[in-house]
């Protein structure tokens, strides 16, 4: 079971892997249309503490990615101070980060450490990465000052 277990995470990461679409740069995890974070708000998760799905009526455009927003309360917070709601590592999978590849980050798997949104691939890989959140940060910072220009197809 175990040995399933680690082939279906490994066919899920190779996945994610294979379908990250960077319009707006390696250094973001986009869509092939520019959308960021799937179309989730970035400041909902620090003002309602939970995923919310922004509108396509309430955008911004940050380093050529396009973020929504389910209010314009959170499109102002965004515009004011965007480097405080961004995901780190672009919106690739924190985990991911940790062993140097970049994988898609799911809005919906998520956490806020010291004041930072970090996304992660799926419910199994962030509970991997919450065994160690300041090691698997740690590492996550060294490796991406090496991966955050390549495209995801290019690390190996």
């Amino acid at each position: 079971m175990n040995a399933l277990k680690t082939i279906l995470s490994g066919a899920a990461l190779s996945v994610a892997l294979a379908t990250s679409a960077l319009a707006a740069g390696v250094e973001i995890n986009a869509s092939n249309t520019g959308l960021a974070m799937q179309g989730y708000d970035p400041v909902a998760y620090f003002t309602q503490g939970e995923a919310t799905e922004g509108s396509y009526k309430i955008t911004s455009v940050y380093n050529d990615a396009t973020y929504r927003f389910a209010s314009e309360v959170h499109k102002a917070a965004f515009e004011a101070d965007p480097e405080t709601y961004l995901p780190q590592y672009g919106g690739y999978c924190a985990f991911g980060a940790s062993v140097g590849y970049k994988f898609d980050g799911d809005p919906d798997h998520w956490k806020i450490v010291d004041g930072e949104l970090f996304l992660n691939l799926s419910s199994d890989i962030q509970e991997r990465w919450e065994k160690d959140i300041p090691g698997n940060i740690k590492k996550a910072d060294v490796n991406w000052t090496e991966i955050v220009n390549k495209h995801p197809n290019e690390i190996e």
